[in-house]
């Protein structure tokens, strides 16, 4: 590991919160429960979503659910992204040198570019507006599925790594 990078995340590991999850059972406890929580939400969000475009449920019309779904899921990805943070934070040399974690930022990282392409198209602003998902739309919906399903698994994978 290069040396910059080394003093970097030894800057990280001694911030005020990475030493309070360090010495705090409990609290580094409610944050990583936070974390599956916001997971949860997440998941819970994109995939009734993902599965809707595709057509595979039909619980109700997309422009009243997609905004909806998309907007939890978008919170869940928040709350993730900054439990998991302070979590990275408590051993980030460690995690840099798990494969699985890396698997799991890259897989994040694909999702998040994968949604922010979708609520950026007009596909989607027609879906909201109560057209039916196009061919393109529903490919993104399958590889929302895979991405996001993936770094779930990427994620508990880490802890057997």
């Amino acid at each position: 590991m290069p040396d910059l990078l080394r003093v970097f995340l030894e800057q990280i590991e001694a911030l005020p919160p990475s030493v309070w999850l360090r010495h705090s059972g409990t609290l580094y406890l409610l944050v990583n429960a936070a974390h599956i929580g916001a997971i949860g939400l997440l998941i819970g969000s994109i995939v009734p979503l993902d599965l809707r475009l595709l057509a595979v449920i039909r619980p109700g019309p997309l422009e009243i659910l997609a905004p909806v779904l998309a907007r939890t899921a978008a919170i869940g990805l928040g709350l993730a992204a900054l439990t998991g943070a302070l979590l990275f934070s408590v051993r980030p040399q460690e995690y840099l040198q798990n494969p699985a974690f890396a698997i799991k930022m890259a897989l994040l990282g694909a999702g998040a570019l994968n949604a922010g392409l979708v609520r950026r198209s007009k596909a989607w602003n027609d879906v909201v507006q109560g057209a039916p998902p196009t061919g393109a739309l529903r490919l993104h919906a399958a590889a929302s599925l895979l991405l996001w399903l993936g770094c779930l698994v990427a994620g508990r994978w880490i802890g057997f790594l």
